[in-house]
């Protein structure tokens, strides 16, 4: 077979995927600290069934974020998420968003758009916004 894909490379696609759209939401305020990827990398670990390398998942999910322009094909692994996995994606956005003490409108803006996306309901987008905001501040 000419395109047989690499056993590692499905394994890790999806989670890779979700760590593309948390590091998206990290650099959307140009401002990726190593705090973020703290929290980025708590957050795959809680959800990585398959003990993934979460720094390789990382490195891989960098360099698909720096290539492209779309988010769409992160926030399809998340969509397709249970909703309690799709709970702890949502907040662990937030935490990273709140890292730095506040949202700037980029940042507000895609989790408007990311609500949507993720057909998640306004009310608990804000909920969880209140919750995690709650938590930092």
């Amino acid at each position: 077979m000419f395109f047989k894909k690499d056993k590692n490379e499905n394994k890790n696609s999806n989670l890779t995927k979700i760590a593309a759209l948390l590091i998206h939401a990290a650099k959307i305020d140009e401002n990726f600290t190593q705090h973020e990827e703290e929290i980025i990398k708590l957050a795959l670990t809680k959800i990585n069934f398959n003990n993934e390398n979460i720094d390789e998942v990382i490195k891989e999910a960098k360099e698909i974020e720096e290539n492209t322009n779309q988010i769409l094909d992160f926030t399809k692994e998340v969509k397709n998420m249970n909703e309690q996995n799709k709970i702890k994606i949502i907040e662990t956005l937030w935490r990273i968003i709140y890292s730095n003490k506040e949202a700037d409108i980029y940042e507000s803006n895609l989790m408007r758009r990311l609500g949507g996306l993720l057909y998640v309901d306004h009310k608990i987008m804000g909920d969880i916004k209140q919750k995690i905001k709650s938590e930092i501040l």
